[in-house]
């Protein structure tokens, strides 16, 4: 191979390996100690989760001292909806700040995508002052650019890039806003999950919930028309009902962007030592799906994000496999085929053709067993096949490049 070929080699495959690697601002945050208050309220309210779900995305960071002035006034709630605005929905280095065109623009920040950004509240307002001073405030009329640019902490173009300001961008009424309500039946029945207020009332599994609000509590309420196509739940023993309505919550704040990122199994208020009763997830675009075994639900809407207190409003009952799943039989021994009849090659092989001809052994007079099913609906769309094909290009990307810089320099020496 010529050396320009290899160059070439080269230029192609380092692209793909800055894509490969993503980004994570909780590392980025952690080689600098003067911003480990600001980066332990990322994880505590988990932005950093939706930070790191994110292609294109900038972090204005706080030093310590700026970080504990606002913390120490306020709770977390509203740290994280201050926080959120220093979140910005596109890509700014010291380079494209000082070339913003007009000298000035209005960009989204994380606080517009929560739903709960009045008039332009969730946008931020970005002006080169000349000078080479760069000014942030909010852009609701009115505002004043009260945080200025001091340093470029880290970029990775053109995925995240980090800079330092000394103030934090104070939007009208973020900081004054009302505690979140205590009463989640109104606010379930307000949001037109009144079944499922009224199961939760009613079987004692509200009081569970409330027990860990405290820890953190993720709940899933299925909306009235979610009941609609349902399995008759009156054939459910009470202790059946409770699994259930503890199934559609977990025991710990996990908003949107913790969902969106999550690769591992997670457990429910219901899972025990004597059933799983756990949910996997996957994602389209900014939808999230939950599995159970059964059926897939959407989120449909975030109806509360209070850290640490979230709760979604689901498309459809999550229904665990423990109780309406068709359970497997026990993996039985070996059977012989019941009729010396060609069976489909569903799943042919190669590397062997064509197989021996074996004569056929004694077989039972009744009809075989049908295989164990997987439920249709819960089965994996082509998205769901993407996502695992592209995990394992992530799993096995550092050994493919690996063997390809080998090759290149194998071949510069000859």
């Amino acid at each position: 191979m010529a050396a320009s070929q290899v160059f070439c080699l080269l230029a192609f495959t380092l692209p793909l390996l800055a894509v490969v690697s993503g980004h994570n601002i909780t590392q980025i945050l952690s080689e600098s100690p003067e911003y480990s208050s600001f980066n332990s309220y990322l994880s505590q309210t988990k932005l950093s989760d939706e930070i790191n779900s994110r292609n294109t995305i900038t972090v204005l960071v706080l030093n310590n001292d700026t970080m504990s002035s606002l913390a120490g006034k306020h709770p977390l709630s509203v740290i994280k909806t201050a926080l959120s605005l220093l979140v910005l929905l596109d890509y700014y280095d010291p380079l494209k700040l000082h070339k913003i065109s007009q000298g000035t623009t209005l960009t989204t920040t994380l606080y517009q995508t929560t739903g709960r950004a009045a008039g332009n509240t969730g946008f931020v307002n970005v002006t080169d002052l000349k000078g080479g001073k760069i000014g942030f405030g909010s852009a609701a009329p009115g505002s004043k650019l009260d945080s200025n640019y001091t340093k470029s902490v880290k970029q990775i173009p053109y995925n995240i890039s980090v800079l330092e300001i000394n103030a934090p961008i104070i939007a009208p009424g973020i900081l004054t806003a009302p505690a979140p309500s205590n009463n989640m039946t109104a606010l379930l029945e307000k949001a037109g999950c009144k079944t499922f207020a009224s199961m939760l009332v009613s079987s004692g599994v509200l009081k569970t919930y409330e027990s860990t609000v405290e820890k953190g509590l993720t709940v899933f309420a299925p909306s009235d028309e979610a009941f609609r196509d349902v399995p008759d739940l009156t054939k459910l023993t009470q202790a059946e009902v409770v699994s259930l309505l503890e199934y559609h919550a977990l025991g710990e704040y996990k908003p949107k962007g913790s969902l969106k990122i999550n690769k591992n199994v997670i457990s429910t208020l219901a899972t025990n030592g004597a059933g799983k009763y756990d949910l996997t997830t996957s994602t389209s675009g900014d939808d999230v799906f939950l599995h159970t075994g059964v059926g897939p639900s959407r989120l449909a809407d975030t109806l509360v994000d209070e850290t640490p207190v979230v709760i979604f409003k689901v498309d459809k009952i999550l229904l665990p496999a423990e109780l309406f799943g068709k359970s497997p039989s026990p993996a039985p021994a070996l059977e012989p085929v019941s009729a010396p009849t060609p069976i489909p090659a569903e799943h042919p092989s190669p590397a062997k053709s064509p197989p021996p001809v074996i004569a056929p052994l004694p077989v039972k007079s009744s009809p075989p067993a049908p295989p164990t099913e997987v439920a249709p609906s819960d089965s994996p769309t082509s998205s769901e096949n993407s996502h695992a094909k592209n995990a394992a290009f992530h799993v096995n990307s550092h050994a493919y490049f690996t063997a390809l810089f080998t090759l290149a320099a194998t071949s510069l020496l000859l």
